[in-house]
């Protein structure tokens, strides 16, 4: 069986001398799977994330790339750590804290400038993503100066002129018109289909339904509490329940109970 990409074995993590964002956490992920991390907010979905994309290291446990074994001492190689960051591109949920540059051109440049290749390789790339995305309007403008949904673009677009085997989205439809959240959702689809490994941590449960194959349930007590198919996760009302992301009480409507479900989204 080929090596699993991502490969973590009872991790644990905690901030500082405080509890544990989460606790024993064992799991496999391999190449061109698309995942779901589900959890209430707090569960530790996010800092799951930035452990795969190596911003964070386990205070406990083992996690593996490729077999190779990922510490914070070894990313100090920056030949190592520029390699990781390149096939790793990682969304964060908030689209500001991720653009910093003053047009939408450097910002899609600047990582592929980071990565050593020439001028002409860089004019290349940027000019296939901003055609890739449809956003070529945008290359002189200011990033801080967009809207919500155009802002995301961008950020997508400045990790895909990396050209990454893999894509992790923390939250990544939270605050999105309903427009640009399709815009997106069909991106990752497409993109999964030709490679990519996609995952993205969420407490939508119709995002889950359409973009993901397999789900990873973290609990409030920052535990992985199932790794099932999305299918039989949100199939499983009593574990959406237990973790927190449904909700639902019951009132009458004359004589018949009727009950009401509510997705905490």
């Amino acid at each position: 069986m080929d090596e699993p990409l991502f490969y973590l074995d009872n991790v644990s993590f905690g901030y500082g001398a405080g509890e544990p964002v989460f606790r024993d956490v064992s799991l496999q992920i391999r190449a061109g799977e698309k995942i779901c991390v589900l959890g209430a907010n707090g569960s530790g979905k996010s800092t799951l994330l930035k452990i795969l994309c190596a911003l964070i290291f386990p205070g406990h446990g083992s996690f593996r790339f490729f077999g190779q074994e990922i510490t914070e001492q070894r990313m100090e190689d920056d030949g190592l750590a520029r390699d990781y960051h390149r096939r790793i591109g990682f969304i964060f949920q908030n689209s500001d804290v991720q653009l910093f540059n003053a047009s939408v051109w450097d910002e899609i440049a600047y990582g592929p400038l980071q990565m050593g290749l020439s001028g002409e390789q860089v004019r290349q790339r940027v000019a296939d993503v901003l055609a890739m995305l449809q956003i070529e309007n945008l290359r002189e403008r200011s990033p801080h100066r967009l809207s919500g949904g155009e802002k995301k673009k961008v950020a997508v677009a400045s990790v895909l002129a990396l050209n990454p085997e893999v894509l992790i989205l923390d939250e990544p439809t939270s605050g999105l018109d309903p427009k640009t959240e399709r815009w997106l959702t069909d991106l990752l689809l497409e993109l999964n289909r030709n490679g990519r490994t996609i995952i993205a941590s969420t407490h939508n449960l119709d995002l889950a339904h359409v973009i993901s194959t397999r789900s990873l349930v973290l609990s409030e007590a920052h535990r992985l509490v199932c790794d099932d198919s999305t299918h039989n996760v949100l199939a499983n009302r009593e574990l959406l329940m237990d973790v927190n992301l449904i909700d639902e009480y019951c009132h009458f409507h004359g004589d018949h109970e009727h009950i009401h479900r509510y997705t905490h989204g």
